[in-house]
């Protein structure tokens, strides 16, 4: 006798194994199936004693056709649920036309009940319903007729149908509920999702202020230390000097403030680079139009005067909803208007694009979330939304002056 090898052998368990590890429902639709083919075969073929069925008649081709009908029927339920039902019941229709047929026992029972919660649990609610309503008719007249039982076998007429169709809806119920509760965990896990990746676009832009910070705070303590070495280095005190001293110190410890709880990321060295401001925001319009977004800019006010930090994220919330208009709003016009007054800096950035910026920030966008934390730190207000008429918008308020 000839052994077979055993690399062979041990080939195929990967690959069944492989195959379970892709999708784990595939080794219990296999087993569903091959159960319900074999408990059909044996009541058409076999001793319907060994499994407490009664004996399946009709044509030969039937009869071998009708344990493959079931049991394929049952290993797609998870792809095509509602025409997995229609075809068990389409044989079992068929089965009963063309014999005198009594679809009692273990073997029909353990099929339809499977079928019914495979229905349920794998079809959309709308589909899993019409498949119901398709087949109560079905239902309706084998049993009146006698062909079939279910679990109750020993009642008869309108008794039986109700039986017969409350025993498939309980399974049916029950499959919808586990779907239901599968969707619910997957929206839970989703929405955890979501929110971790809103704290991680949160403190990546904690880290981000946290540098442009440092580097205005940085600079206003140069001056400190420039003036005071210029004045140390005439022997006396310019009044001019002693205020630009004042002044700057005033406005590093503002700064030294607004960084103070703010967290940056240890390992990220500090940039050289000047920190950008409003005075940059035709440039960056020019570079957004050459990307193929039209932008129209309107800036009102002193922004020459403002503090830094005010400045670089006025720059950065523009930046970021330009940004933003750029990936999701599709073909737009965005228009840009920057308010300086003595009090605050107000922002305001809309578009007239199809695009919907609502479903992409809840989705995994991070403009948003930033922008939000840039604006917290001022203690101001931003407000971002879809229009009535289509298109998003974007509102911010920064306050000037120390912090509360």
């Amino acid at each position: 006798m000839r052994m077979a090898r055993p690399g062979a052998t041990v080939g195929g368990m990967q690959a069944v194994r492989r195959l379970a590890d892709a999708d784990p429902g595939v080794i219990a639709d296999a087993g569903l199936g091959i159960a319900a083919a074999g408990l059909t075969a044996v009541a058409a073929w076999g001793s319907p004693r060994l499994i407490g069925s009664t004996a399946i008649a009709g044509p030969l081709w039937l009869r071998a056709l009708l344990p493959l009908v079931m049991g394929a029927a049952l290993v797609l339920r998870r792809r095509v649920p509602l025409l997995m039902w229609l075809a068990i019941w389409t044989g079992t229709a068929v089965l009963c036309l063309l014999a005198d047929n009594s679809l009692r026992g273990v073997a029909f029972v353990f099929v339809l009940f499977a079928a019914a919660y495979s229905l349920g649990a794998h079809a959309s609610f709308r589909w899993a319903l019409a498949g119901l309503v398709i087949t109560a008719p079905v239902v309706a007249i084998i049993t009146n007729r006698g062909e079939m039982g279910l679990a109750f076998p020993s009642q008869s007429g309108s008794a039986a149908v109700a039986s017969s169709l409350l025993q498939l809806v309980a399974f049916w119920l029950a499959g919808v509920l586990v779907r239901a509760r599968g969707q619910a965990a997957s929206l839970a896990a989703r929405s955890a999702a979501l929110e971790r990746q809103a704290e991680r676009a949160a403190a990546d832009e904690r880290a981000r202020i946290a540098r442009e910070l440092h580097d205005i705070v940085a600079h206003h303590l140069s001056v400190v230390v420039l003036h005071a070495a210029g004045a140390r280095a005439c022997g006396r005190a310019d009044p001019a000097t002693l205020e630009e001293i004042e002044h700057s110190g005033r406005q590093a410890l503002i700064e030294t403030r607004r960084l103070f709880g703010v967290l940056r990321e240890p390992d990220e060295e500090t940039g050289c680079a000047p920190q950008p401001g409003i005075s940059e925001l035709p440039a960056l319009a020019g570079s957004l139009r050459a990307a193929g977004l039209e932008v129209s800019l309107s800036v009102d006010g002193d922004h020459t005067a403002l503090p830094a930090a005010v400045n670089v994220s006025a720059y950065r919330i523009v930046q970021e909803a330009l940004t933003n208009v750029l990936k999701h709003a599709g073909p737009a016009r965005a228009e840009v208007t920057v308010g300086c007054a003595d009090s605050a800096v107000s922002i305001k950035v809309t578009d007239d694009g199809p695009g919907n910026l609502v479903a992409s920030a809840l989705t995994g966008g991070q403009g948003l979330a930033g922008m939000r934390e840039r604006v917290a730190v001022f203690g101001g207000d931003l407000r971002a939304g879809p229009l009535p008429g289509g298109g998003f918008t974007v509102c911010a308020t920064l306050p000037i002056g120390e912090p509360s």
